[in-house]
């Protein structure tokens, strides 16, 4: 189904001039993406395709994180990774212009490349969890100053700052945010130990494509340095992903015993999330999981 046009065309020519330097002959463009800060249009030209992001931001924070994110997981991972062309400001809009990705049909070895993918970009590594600079999943902001203890980074860069922030907007009560930060001693005897890992950071679904190759593409990325179990939970918290990819990623790079039992707590970062950005629904869930740690 084609959408509608976006409507500034001049905009789109200044864009695409500044990204590549010459003047591209438009074919058409439509609006493919709109959500509460960013716009997403497909832009179609005599030779090729591309996929420009704008916003109304103050700055160009949000669009240079995410494209220094995607240049990351490209140096770390076999997995197709858009083309990233330019950042920029035109008059107050921010833009990102990246490649298209023209979609088609999985090929018979889809998941376990994924898989294998994946675990490849978890080997690169450094000594401390987090990431040389901020930046952001969704719209929300993600604090990266590193830390030695998966444990602490868990609980000081991504549990207390939603929970707080989620009390604050009045998402939940002050009993329950004491109940919630009464959990964290807990967190010591939780994860296994392991090497910081490079992580897409927000692994769902929506942030994987297959191009026309038949090739996994990921997208959208949140990356920092943390526990490499985090991708996995979080893969699974929305579903979509088949089997194939979990076990040919542990034939790589297997697991310590107990992840199962350790899901939910990862994904309690994700559930904080999606409370913000959506609402109380997803209190539930991050109340059975802090219940089951009592």
């Amino acid at each position: 189904m084609r959408g509608p046009m976006f409507d500034d065309q001049r905009f789109i020519e200044q864009a695409l001039y500044i990204s590549l330097g010459k003047e591209e002959s438009i074919v058409q463009n439509r609006l493919v993406a709109a959500g509460n800060i960013n716009q997403g249009i497909y832009i179609e030209t005599a030779d090729s395709g591309f996929f420009l992001k704008v916003n109304f931001e103050q700055n160009l924070d949000i669009f240079e994180k995410e494209a220094a994110g995607l240049e990351l997981m490209k140096e770390n991972t076999p997995l197709k990774i858009p083309e990233v062309y330019h950042v920029g400001r035109i008059a107050d809009r921010n833009f990102l212009l990246m490649e298209w990705i023209f979609s088609g049909s999985a090929k018979r070895s889809y998941w376990e490349e994924l898989g294998l993918g994946l675990a490849q970009m978890h080997m690169a590594t450094r000594p401390s969890f987090g990431l040389d600079t901020h930046n952001y999943i969704a719209s929300l902001v993600q604090d990266n100053a590193n830390q030695i203890s998966w444990s602490d980074f868990f609980v000081e860069k991504r549990l207390e700052p939603l929970i707080g922030k989620a009390y604050y907007e009045g998402l939940l009560d002050l009993d329950f945010y004491k109940t919630f930060q009464s959990i964290y001693p807990r967190m010591q005897e939780i994860f296994p130990k392991e090497k910081p890992a490079l992580l897409h950071g927000d692994l769902w679904s929506g942030n994987i494509m297959c191009n026309e190759m038949g090739s996994a593409v990921f997208i959208d990325p949140a990356v920092y340095f943390g526990h490499r179990e985090m991708d996995l939970a979080f893969s699974q918290l929305f579903g979509g992903f088949d089997d194939r990819f979990y076990r040919a990623y542990q034939e790589v790079f297997p697991l310590e015993p107990g992840f199962d039992l350790r899901v939910p707590v990862y994904n309690l970062y994700p559930l904080l999330v999606h409370l913000l950005l959506f609402g109380k629904s997803y209190l539930s869930g991050i109340r059975k999981t802090v219940n089951s740690l009592l």
